[in-house]
Formats: structure tokens, C-alpha cells, sequence
């Protein structure tokens, strides 16, 4: 829990933060080491010529589950080449279910169908789910997927190499907060109320970095 109370009010402090600059008239000049950080070394990425644009996430963390009307903002937005990709992290044993569940949904082809639904059951229907047997029994069933399936391929050796990467992606990127959002495996966005740093802002922010990193690539050809 800890890990995200950083950013426990953001969602509330977002929409002030963005009328004044709107009233202001001006734009924001967004600083490094204090709106976004750079990660140091830059990280691989697994989008091959495009721009990674990954949301380190969780389906435990409420702060994810309100993030996740701008998420669809910034996908909206990317430019052709930039790709966004999802990386769920694990800050404590309660949230290891749900991240192995991602990686399982991933592999069984219902990600797309059941991502935004198992935020909604969390979050808005507070479904009993705390254990891979839970999601297995309760949630993925309903998408096609045999409790049996869904069990075996959780714990398979593929998706235990998910979690391992998983994992120290999380720990090499120096994600402590969740929702963040890593831009090219060189830069971290994340909420900050105490520097205006709200979802609208967040999105923004990564916008910015994307056309940063295409504009220096373009100067490279």
C-alpha cells in the first residue's frame, strides 16, 4: 500500500491543476527530476522500432483503476510510431495474484476482453477476488477460460519467466508508485500532487517525451 500513497490525491488535485493552467493561458515547461526523471541506464524496450510507451500497473491499486479513462486518453493520442505496452508490478505478496492473472490472460488471448472488466470487478463491484484461484474460478471463467486452463497456465514456466522479468523490470526502471509510466526505457512519469502532477499532466507529460524521443530519432536518419 505504501508504494502508491504518493500519489493518493492526485486524482483529486488533477482537474484544479489543469483549469489554472488552462485560465494561466501558458504551457507548461515540464523539468526533469522533478515533473519526469530519467532512468539511468536507459532500459531495453520490447517494442522494436517504435517507442515504448509502458503503464506500470496493478489491478490492486485503486489510483490504476481511476487512471484508466486517461490511459485510453494517451492511446488515442500516440503518434504511429509509438506502441503502448502494460507491465503489472508486484509490491507486496497480496498483489502477485493479479500480475500472474495479467500474464495468464496474456497467454490464454483474453487480455483484451478482460482487462478493463477485471479493474471493474475489483473497483466497482469489490468482487471477492485475492487468490489465483479466485480470478480463476470467479472472473476468467466467465471469458471462456476453464479454471483448469487458467490454473495450469499460471503456474507454467512461461509465466513464471513473466514474473521474473516482470519483476526486475519494476526494480530496474526504480518504480515505487503505481500508476507509472515509462517513456523508450530512458524516462519516468509519475503522479506528484506537491508539483501539480496529475493524471491530465501524466499524459501530457509522456506526450511531450514521445515527440522528444521521435524528434531525435529523425535526427539520427
Amino acid at each position: 500500500m505504501l508504494k502508491y500513497l504518493t500519489i493518493l490525491f492526485v486524482g483529486l488535485f488533477a482537474t484544479s491543476a489543469c483549469s489554472a493552467d488552462e485560465k494561466a493561458g501558458g504551457t507548461r515547461h515540464w523539468q526533469e527530476g522533478q515533473d519526469y526523471f530519467l532512468i539511468e541506464p536507459p532500459q531495453p524496450t520490447a517494442t522494436g522500432d517504435k517507442i515504448e510507451v509502458l503503464e506500470v500497473f496493478s489491478y490492486a491499486c485503486p489510483h490504476c483503476a481511476h487512471f484508466q479513462p486517461n490511459v485510453e486518453e494517451l492511446k488515442s493520442k500516440l503518434p504511429a510510431s509509438a506502441q503502448f505496452v502494460l507491465l503489472p508490478a508486484v509490491f507486496q505478496p497480496a498483489w502477485e495474484p493479479f500480475a500472474r492473472a495479467f500474464y495468464t490472460a496474456k497467454a490464454l488471448r483474453v487480455l483484451d476482453k478482460t482487462h478493463q472488466a477485471l479493474f471493474d470487478s475489483i473497483h466497482r463491484d469489490h468482487a471477492p477476488l485475492r487468490t489465483i484461484e479466485d480470478l480463476a474460478n470467479l472472473f476468467y471463467a466467465n471469458y471462456g477460460v476453464t479454471p483448469g486452463t487458467f490454473l495450469s497456465t499460471a503456474t507454467s514456466f512461461v509465466v513464471e519467466g513473466e514474473l521474473a522479468r516482470g519483476n526486475a523490470l519494476v526494480r530496474d526502471d526504480h518504480i515505487d508508485a503505481t500508476p507509472s509510466l515509462i517513456i523508450n526505457g530512458k524516462y519516468r512519469v509519475t503522479g506528484n500532487a506537491e508539483h501539480g502532477i496529475g493524471f491530465p499532466e501524466m499524459v501530457q507529460i509522456t506526450l511531450d517525451l514521445v515527440n522528444k524521443e521521435a524528434a531525435a530519432k529523425k535526427a539520427h536518419k
